[in-house]
């Protein structure tokens, strides 16, 4: 060892030291960044899954997607999001949609009828679609936190199907 360091004059350990430096400096603070929005993203695919969860429960028929079928709805959703529970947000609405407008006016079904909705859908084989939607939402707080980025992070998700009917 000390053949090779012959030739640096005293310096054989400043690198080391330079290294392990720079390493304390950057790399565990992005060490740290990079496992908190790990579990940033982690949680954001459980809400989104957990609006997917809901929206295919009320897909099922037009009996699962009325307004007194809103608490199996909630629970199918944060049934999907087992981390969050109860503390998870579930906005459930259904509404009518235009066949040829499906992305256009929407006629949510606690104000209009199916014949409202068929008056409005004018033009030759234009009827209404009824849709479910739901929201999610719910305040993350992952256990790593990573100074500079925030303590807490609030995340969404929805979720838009066509009830079978």
């Amino acid at each position: 060892m000390a053949a090779r360091c012959s030739g640096l004059g005293g310096e054989c350990g400043n690198a080391l030291v330079e290294l392990a430096l720079v390493f304390a400096l950057l790399g565990i603070p992005m060490l740290l960044g990079t496992v908190e929005m790990g579990y940033v993203v982690y949680d954001s695919v459980e809400i989104t899954n957990a609006a997917s969860a809901g929206a295919l429960y009320g897909m099922q028929s037009a009996t699962y997607a009325d307004a007194a079928s809103i608490p199996a709805v909630q629970s199918a959703a944060q049934a999907e999001a087992p981390d969050f529970g109860t503390k998870l947000t579930v906005t459930p609405t259904t509404y009518y949609a235009c066949s040829l407008a499906v992305g256009g006016t929407q006629y949510p079904i606690a104000t209009y009828t199916l014949a409202q909705a068929t008056a409005a859908c004018t033009g030759t084989s234009n009827h209404p679609l009824l849709f479910i939607q739901v929201l999610t939402s719910a305040t993350a707080t992952p256990p790593v936190h990573c100074p500079g980025l925030a303590k807490t992070f609030t995340l969404g998700g929805k979720s838009v199907l066509e009830v079978e009917q």
